[in-house]
């Protein structure tokens, strides 16, 4: 089974712990607790093939920017958060973007899968979906809204992104378990 680690991005208070949480233990956190680090792992089927996800859930971009940068540089996949109901937080994912092209060596095959929160708060909406299909074409990113109250369209963001690592870090037939016998052992 091969195993990808993801890292979740984006401003304080967007719902990067939600999403992350919904995703992992299929459960919603309703208080706010802001993070500083937290790790999970879950074992997915995706297109018939099992992989472990290692998630990294991180704090809010302005809080520890710092380790931003030892985040992106350790990470393979990273899911980049905004609240749809603030637009500055969008802001904040542009200059995430920008600063993983900038570690990783440009935008070629970085898998980055972005992701707009709280898509069940219709009254409290800032982010229209025009802004949304824009900067998608623009940034030539897949870009999806999603609830983790509701579960809404949760899921599809980690199959989509686990798809693009699968596709940037193919699997690596050196690693292959060798046959028992093939050679020589010396006592």
């Amino acid at each position: 089974m091969r195993q990808f680690n993801i890292v979740v991005l984006g401003a304080g208070g967007v719902g990067k712990s939600a999403l992350t949480v919904r995703f992992i233990r299929d459960v919603f956190v309703e208080n706010y607790d802001p993070t500083i680090e937290e790790e999970y792992r879950r074992t997915i089927m995706v297109d018939g093939e099992v992989s472990s996800l290692e998630v990294l859930d991180t704090a809010g971009a302005e809080q520890f920017t710092s380790l931003n940068e030892v985040y992106i540089k350790s990470g393979r996949g990273f899911v980049l958060v905004f609240s749809l109901t603030q637009d500055a937080s969008l802001k904040e994912v542009d200059n995430l973007r920008k600063q993983i092209y900038r570690i990783k060596g440009g935008d070629a095959g970085v898998p980055i899968v972005v992701v707009g929160t709280k898509l069940d708060l219709v009254n409290e909406r800032e982010v229209q979906r025009s802004t949304i299909q824009s900067l998608s074409g623009r940034w030539d990113l897949p870009f999806y809204e999603t609830s983790a109250k509701r579960n809404w369209h949760v899921t599809d963001v980690f199959e989509d992104l686990l798809r693009q690592m699968r596709i940037r870090y193919p699997a690596d037939p050196v690693k292959k378990k060798k046959k028992r016998g093939s050679g020589c052992v010396v006592m």
